[in-house]
């Protein structure tokens, strides 16, 4: 077997104190509901109200639910959004400099006031039920600190894509966390923490954009268990003008995961380097194809120079190597 380049980063092998934001406790004496819908937004305002009309179709009233958008210095005015939907329900505020989506994430976090904190993205939408049945769980299970559902993942325009995969090893509750070193088997929409984990294990680590949402689950999970239902009940957007298709773009999203494996590698033993390198590799070469098919050659150059320099050097991995540059250069 020809192993592959695995590239290193500059990066903590271990999670310290030091890397990781605190996450402070709701002061005493300030009203606690059980849900904080936190609402982190980009210039992503077109999506918005479909976004904040699947929380208040199951909004449980202002005793029980905290929602509120958490802006980014967006262009878009997500605020008008908010000022038509939401009938005296959602909170709006915005940050005073743009400082990037994990330490948005973050912000949302320490804004919260809810014993169970949802961030739902601007741009994704939760089904019918979602709060209710998770809601549920979180009181049968309180010592599982993560709960979640499957997600569909949707295009722009809202038309189902694919769905995660089925998580039978968390489905009763546990530890478990080898599905999190490979892939993200679990999306943001779908994910529900206990404050109180944030409050002790601190919040996302601003050196990872894409994979934060990763780490942290594979960190609430196995520090304090998780458990993940079968039912559908959140949907991902994904398109190539979000977040996500951005960093995919540029190739980020590959470096992203090469942080992530220095600290899963630092974290857990059973973590294994090559077969974390052989992943970033076919996601290179499947972007590289993916954008020139598209006919974005920037993009596809960007994650093709990827791929090369993690690219095991064998006969067949030349001729890619050529066949790939005359159809980018031709």
């Amino acid at each position: 077997m020809v192993s592959l380049r695995v590239v290193h980063v500059d990066c903590p092998s271990m999670i310290s104190e030091k890397n990781i934001p605190t996450i402070e406790p709701v002061p005493t004496g300030v009203a606690r509901p059980m849900w904080s819908v936190m609402i982190p937004t980009y210039n992503c305002a077109r999506y918005l109200r479909q976004t904040l009309e699947s929380v208040l179709a199951q909004d449980q009233g202002s005793d029980q639910m905290q929602i509120e958008v958490v802006d980014d210095c967006s262009i878009d005015d997500p605020e008008a959004v908010v000022r038509e939907v939401r009938n005296g329900r959602v909170d709006f505020y915005c940050k005073n400099a743009n400082d990037g989506a994990t330490n948005n994430f973050n912000t949302c976090i320490q804004r919260s006031r809810g014993h169970l904190v949802h961030i739902l993205h601007g741009d994704d939408f939760v089904l019918p039920g979602f709060y209710k049945r998770l809601g549920a769980i979180a009181e049968a299970r309180r010592d599982m600190s993560l709960i979640a559902s499957r997600s569909f993942f949707v295009d722009a325009e809202g038309i189902i894509l694919a769905v995660t995969e089925r998580l039978c090893e968390l489905e009763a509750g546990s530890r478990e966390v080898n599905s999190f070193f490979y892939g993200t088997p679990i999306q943001t929409p779908g994910v529900v923490v206990r404050r109180t984990f944030y409050e002790r294990y601190g919040g996302f680590l601003p050196i990872l954009v894409h994979a934060a949402d990763c780490e942290m689950w594979a960190r609430v999970i196995s520090s304090a268990g998780g458990l993940v239902i079968p039912e559908v009940l959140a949907c991902y957007r994904s398109f190539t003008t979000n977040d996500s298709g951005r960093l995919a773009r540029s190739g980020e999203n590959l470096r992203d995961l090469a942080r992530l494996n220095e600290i899963f590698a630092g974290q857990y033993s059973t973590f294994d380097r090559e077969k974390a390198a052989r992943r970033i590799y076919g996601i290179a070469w499947g972007q590289a194809q993916h954008f020139l098919q598209r006919g974005d050659r920037e993009a596809a150059n960007a994650n093709f120079r990827y791929w090369k320099h993690c690219a095991p050097f064998t006969l067949r991995g030349r001729r890619r190597i050529g066949q790939i540059i005359r159809q980018l250069v031709g």
